[in-house]
């Protein structure tokens, strides 16, 4: 099978464990594995077969004295050698490819689940996890696939040497075949020890990753410290650990090196005796020590080897459980509802009368946003659209006419105007009048290049508040029946948070609007306001009226007014209006 290309079907893993998931990869690429296999079974074995050469060269030629016997024997000697200069380019050429079709097999079948994934994925797995298998994970277990070549022809190589030695002598076949056995069992211990060492190695590269994205975030919220303390202890015990797996592998590589030396030694001494004996010729001396030699570096791939499979096989768990995340289940057949309908989460109690604008508060913004997640059927529930389970209907028409707008979502690197429109064309008025709404005009008249200057990977160029507020246009110019945004304004100053929760208002008006928030601003504005605690409405109706009626809701209230009318300044809020809040989202 051919070098997968850029374009080309990778094929369907087997995601039932890291082994299985390996060895997919091996049969994918069936004749190369074969070939990479035989090239280097061949060029070990013609390795071991240069002693022999010397060895005859020595008896037949050079200690009787044949001259023509030295100069045939020394002339396939240096053909053999020519010859395994090119097959040891061959194989290196060939495992190289092996390798890079299991690194581009393995990106592609990974970015692909992403893309089938889509919108789920973030509820499934962190942005961490899946960093550390785009950085490391892929290129560990293309790595491990080493064993497919070099391993398998060292094993060879090493029962062809012990084969030639039981000819000359069974007591010098039986010191080579116990010594690979030996450390065996002396890497076994370490294997497992690596393997949990680098299992917990992974989750704490994935907890960095997250932790970097959210932790101005955290410091924010006063959590900063407590997750540092925690990500602390972790690292600690990890530390512990690297020095217990560090003393186990040092012995193992200093046995790697030193065990075949006490090989040489040990053989060379027996093979002199039986020489000194007359059992063995000086021609079969030279080719017992030449064995030996030859087995250095197959002792050496097969410890190589062991650390590979085991840094393979955790990699190749974690690719395979998140190839095993299923999508969203489209199991929906009926059509959703004709005319605008109500939506209810039964399990928070939440029902939205469409045409309106709802709002949701809750301590806990995660609960909010739960509730957003299932009436966007982003998770399995009960949640119902005109009294019909969303998840009896089907998908693409869900996704067609409710939109979950995500104030963390993606921003692609591209102009202005190609992050606003997605994959749809829109007029320029319909732009503009998105931009107005999201109190957007600013980041285009500040750009050089208006809408058409390009903006870099997650709006890296753009302040949290203006990224906001361009996934609000985004989510605008979309148009749809029932728009679902979390959090829309979290990194917003008052003013700018106030006239964008009237021009929403104003956009929005007689199409279903739903939003979390605990700012006064935007609740003021929001025909219906569900109070949540513990996930649950405890309380609703309109802003004012659970002011009056509700002390819970309204200290909750109370405390987002007085951060956001901070007399002294000391808000998040920067020079352009924006802060960098993005709270909700963190605590998600």
């Amino acid at each position: 099978m051919g070098q997968i290309d850029a374009y080309g079907d990778p094929g369907t893993p087997d995601c039932r464990g890291g082994g299985r998931y390996l060895w997919w990869l091996v049969r994918a690429q069936s004749g190369r594995s074969a070939a990479g296999a035989l090239l280097s079974s061949v060029w070990f074995v013609l390795m071991a077969l240069a002693p022999y050469l010397l060895s005859r060269a020595i008896d037949d030629g050079l200690e009787p004295g044949d001259r023509a016997a030295l100069i045939g024997w020394s002339a396939a000697l240096l053909g053999m050698g020519a010859f395994n200069s090119w097959l040891s380019i061959m194989r290196h050429r060939t495992m190289t490819r092996l390798r890079m079709d299991a690194n581009f097999r393995t990106v592609k079948v990974v970015v692909g689940h992403a893309v089938r994934l889509g919108a789920v994925l973030s509820r499934r797995a962190g942005a961490g996890e899946v960093v550390t298998i785009g950085v490391g994970d892929v290129q560990t277990i293309s790595g491990s696939l080493t064993v497919v070549g070099p391993g398998v022809g060292a094993l060879v190589a090493y029962l062809a040497v012990a084969g030639l030695l039981l000819t000359l002598s069974p007591l010098l076949a039986g010191v080579i075949l116990l010594g690979i056995p030996v450390i065996a069992v002396i890497a076994g211990p370490l294997q497992s020890t690596e393997t949990t060492y680098r299992e917990r190695q992974s989750v704490l590269t994935a907890r960095i990753g997250d932790l970097a994205s959210g932790l101005r975030v955290l410091n924010g919220l006063g959590g900063k410290g407590l997750v540092a303390d925690a990500f602390h202890r972790d690292s600690q015990r990890l530390r512990a650990q690297g020095y217990r797996v560090g003393a186990v592998t040092s012995w193992l590589q200093a046995l790697g090196i030193g065990l075949p030396t006490v090989f040489l030694a040990v053989v060379t001494w027996l093979a002199a005796r039986l020489t000194a004996q007359g059992q063995l010729s000086v021609g079969e001396l030279v080719s017992v020590y030449g064995y030996v030699a030859v087995l250095v570096p197959m002792v050496a791939f097969f410890v190589e080897c062991g650390y590979g499979i085991s840094r393979g096989l955790v990699a190749a768990r974690r690719v395979a459980a998140f190839l095993r995340l299923a999508p969203a289940a489209d199991h929906g057949a009926l059509d959703a509802p004709a005319e605008p309908s109500p939506l209810h989460d039964p399990e928070s109690g939440v029902r939205v009368a469409p045409g309106r604008l709802t709002a949701l508060a809750g301590a806990r913004p995660a609960e909010s946003a739960a509730v957003i997640d299932r009436l966007g059927r982003y998770t399995e529930s009960a949640a119902t659209w005109g009294g019909v389970r969303l998840d009896e209907i089907e998908l693409g028409q869900i996704r067609e006419r409710i939109l979950v707008a995500d104030n963390e979502a993606d921003l692609f690197a591209g102009t202005l105007r190609e992050l606003v429109s997605g994959s749809r064309d829109p007029a320029d008025e319909d732009i503009a009048r998105a931009v107005r709404t999201a109190v957007a005009d600013d980041i285009v008249q500040g750009l050089p290049d208006g809408l058409d200057s390009p903006v870099d990977a997650q709006g890296r160029s753009l302040s949290g508040g203006q990224r906001q507020r361009v996934r609000l246009v985004r989510a605008l110019l979309a148009g749809p029946e029932v728009l679902l945004a979390v959090e829309p304004t979290s990194a917003l100053d008052a003013h700018t948070e106030s006239a964008v929760a009237d021009r929403l208002r104003a956009e929005r008006a007689g199409r279903t609007t739903v939003v979390t928030s605990t700012s006064p601003l935007v609740l003021d504005r929001a025909d219906t306001v569900f109070y949540l605690v513990d996930g649950k409405v405890v309380a609703s109706g309109s802003h004012r009226r659970l002011l009056g009626e509700e002390p819970g809701y309204r200290a909750l209230v109370a405390r987002d007014a007085d951060e956001d009318g901070d007399p002294d300044g000391e808000s998040d809020a920067i020079a352009d209006g924006d802060v960098d809040a993005g709270v909700g989202e963190a605590v998600r």
